[in-house]
This record gives structure tokens, sequence and C-alpha cells, in this order.
């Protein structure tokens, strides 16, 4: 039998996988009685990939790309020879979409019919690149605008002057999209090596969902290989530069076009180097903690929100990736300069009183609600599936990982995590005079 099916006693789930000859990863999600069809087809190859070795018939190479070509290529890969594969889909009633992420790219769609359809056309059109020099240029200036319209969001901006303060080589540093000088350095050739060394079948997987047969679905994988030959798959060394443990720097400010400050908060992740259950257990523990401190059922929401210092928009969440990690959290305020304090000595006044047993086992119980009611989305199962694989681990693990977390494990987090050396702020203040 081809399939291997991956079970899960705690989520009472299973999903069928296998690697069809010459082809990616893939995994079939049957949910009966769902009208809805949703499939994604993933790389992992993101923003953060600007810099690789590999090893090409005997020769060994490094390459460093200028930055934004993952985003790019996930533009140009929508235009092929017969035009714009958008309106293939819309003939078929689906909808499509994509995203460049710093760690993958993926390409998806959504429907209630035509689904064998829709899916080869989604098999054929990223498994068939075709760039010329024109179309290069054009959508250039099409990505240029898109990265001009950005730099004027005061969230965009704002974000990414907070991870500019916290790292100081790490490419997460860099917007996905590039700037403006980056793109106009990407060519033709550059978009054909990226696509040659990162959308590899063994670099890739598939994730589909809905009233479907596994056995359906891998004959129209099995059928999009048909007459494709691929090179062997020589394994990708990315290259990171050395991070250093400080962050780059402590504050950064910035005036846009905003009626009320924005303040971003963040907090360096020490790791360099982690994968697997591991990092899925750190995101968990440091979500609960999180939870814990500044969540809407606890005494310091309600303290700051009853002081104006917050709104409903107020938010907070730990990124785990291999390479780097962090802690984010702000929004809109009257007075950015109080909420940094008041945020400071929530964290120590935690700290010094210690974190409750029953609020812990609260937060614990209601995440694994979250969860649970979050497997209803097809979407939701899909994209955190591949997110999770790619990070070499089972997403359909992750009630089994939360119920080994510990309180002790959240003061670790909170001790060894949550450090006023290790954070930084970026607030955008509104234009002075309006303008």
């Amino acid at each position: 039998m081809r399939w291997q099916i991956k079970e899960n006693e705690s989520l009472k789930e299973k999903v069928f996988y296998t690697v069809p000859d010459g082809g990616p990863a893939l995994f079939v999600f049957p949910r009966q009685g769902y009208n809805k069809k949703y499939a994604i087809f993933s790389t992992r190859y993101g923003s953060i990939d600007h810099a690789f070795r590999w090893n090409d018939r005997g020769q060994e190479e490094e390459i460093v790309l200028p930055d934004g070509v993952a985003h790019f290529l996930e533009h140009k890969l929508f235009d092929d020879e017969e035009g714009n594969v958008f309106d293939r889909f819309a003939y078929y009633g689906a909808s499509p979409n994509a995203f460049t992420s710093f760690t993958h790219t993926t390409y998806l769609f959504s429907c209630t019919d035509f689904f064998a359809e829709n899916f080869s056309l989604l098999l054929n059109f990223v498994q068939t690149p075709y760039f010329s020099e024109e179309s290069v240029a054009k959508e250039q200036g099409i990505i240029q605008q898109e990265i001009r319209m950005y730099q004027d969001n005061p969230q965009w901006r704002g974000y990414f002057e907070l991870l500019k303060a916290l790292y100081a080589r790490h490419p997460v540093r860099n917007d996905i999209a590039g700037s403006v000088e980056s793109i106009s350095k990407i060519t033709k050739d550059i978009l054909y090596k990226c696509y040659y060394t990162f959308y590899h079948p063994r670099n890739m997987a598939i994730f589909v969902t809905g009233d479907l047969e596994p056995d359906d679905v891998l004959k129209l994988v099995e059928k999009s290989l048909t007459g494709r030959s691929f090179p062997p798959f020589n394994l990708v060394q990315r290259l990171y530069p050395e991070e250093e443990t400080a962050v780059n720097q402590r504050e950064v400010t910035l005036e846009l076009s905003v009626s009320q400050p924005l303040l971003n908060m963040g907090f360096k992740d020490t790791y360099s180097h982690l994968t697997g259950r591991e990092l899925l257990a750190r995101k968990l523990s440091t979500e609960l903690l999180l939870e814990m401190i500044f969540g809407q059922s606890g005494p310091n929401y309600t303290a700051l929100y009853e002081e104006g210092l917050i709104d409903e928009q107020f938010s907070f969440g730990f990124t785990a990736e291999c390479s780097y990690g962090h802690t984010l959290l702000g929004g809109r305020t009257e007075n950015p300069e109080k909420l940094h304090e008041r945020l400071l000595i929530a964290i120590d006044e935690t700290k010094k009183n210690g974190l409750a047993t029953e609020s812990f086992g609260r937060q614990k119980r209601k995440m694994r609600g979250e969860v649970l009611k979050s497997f209803n989305s097809l979407e939701f199962i899909a994209n955190n599936y591949l997110a999770h694989y790619f990070r070499e681990v089972d997403f359909f693990e992750i009630l089994d990982i939360l119920e080994n977390i510990s309180i002790k494990d959240l003061e670790k987090r909170l001790h060894t995590h949550l450090l006023e050396e290790q954070h930084a702020i970026s607030i955008v203040y509104p234009l002075k005079n309006g303008r």
C-alpha cells in the first residue's frame, strides 16, 4: 500500500501521506460531508533564503540574491505562455491565491466543483516556469509600486522597523517584497536559477482537504508528473549570517500619517537553529505565557484598557521559525512611552509574584479548545500542517505537545525570554502639524 496513515488519538484525526515517484510529498486530509475543497502547493523557500550554497555538476557555488526574489517569483509564476492563470481558475469557479512568507511560498485554491480541473491547473502552473525579459521588466514596475505603497502603511513600517531594531544581520529584518533598488536587480536568469534550486519536488509539499478520495488525488499528482524530469536533488545549504544575541537597537521612531501613535515592542529569542517538537513546544509555552500576562481575561489588560493606553486592537504573539524567534506585542495608544513602561512593569511584577496555577490550567484548557475549534477550517489545517512540516514536526501532535507543557516551562520562558535587555521598541508618531 502506497499510503502511510498518520493518526492522532488526541485529535481523533488522520491524514494520508505518500511521496509519488519523482514528486513532492503529498498529504490528503479527507473531510466527508464538506462541500468545499482546498489545496495548497508549497515550497520551502521564503524571503530569508537570499544566500545559499549549492553543488552544480560538481562545482560548488555560493549565491547571494537581491532581496525580494522569492516574492517576485511567486508573482511571475501566475503568468505563463497561455496568459494569466487567474483567468483559468475563474473559468472553473475557483478562488486562487498565493503568498510568500519569510520561510516558504504557497500557491492555493478553494472550490466546490471542478476539483480535478482546478487541482491539475495548480500542479501544472507551479511546475511550469516561464519568464521573459519583457515580463520581468513589467513586473518590476508593478512590485516597486507595491513596495512604495507599503512604505506609507504605518502598521507595516512599524513592524519592519521593529524587526530591524531586533536583528542586526538576519534577513528577517528585510521586507519580504524587497526594496525598490533590489527589485531592479532581478533578472530572468536569477528567477530560473532560484526556481530550479528551490522548486525541486523534494523541497515541496502538497496538502489537499475536503470530501475527496486519497487515491483520486494521487492519480492527478502522478498524471501531472508524467513526462517531467528533474535533476537529482542537491540539498541547499542556506546561509544565514551569524546574529548577535543582543538587540541591534533599543528604540526606533518615525512619523507617518496616523491619528494615534503605534507602539510595537519585541523580545528577541536567543536560539540560532531549532526544529521539530522542541520548536513547537517553545511556541506554545510562550503563547500561553503571554496570554497569562496580557490576555483579555487578566488584570493587566483590564487596567491598561480602562486607562486608555490600549484598545481592542492590542495584540501579542510569538513567532517560532527554525533560524529565529521573537515575541511581538503592541497596538494603537495615546501615550506610547507610558504603555511601554507599563508593559515592562507587568512583566517584572509577574516575575516577582510568579504564575498562578489556576490561571495556567484555565489558559491551557482555553488553548486546547481554540485548537480543536480551528480544525473546522480547511484553510487552517492545510496551511498549518505544511508550515510545521517544513519545521520538521507533525502539526497533528500539537495537543500532545501542549499537554506536556508545565507551569515550570512557562516560568523558565518568563525568566529567560522576556528580558529587558532583550527587548526593543518602534514607535510611529503622527506627522507634526498634520504633514
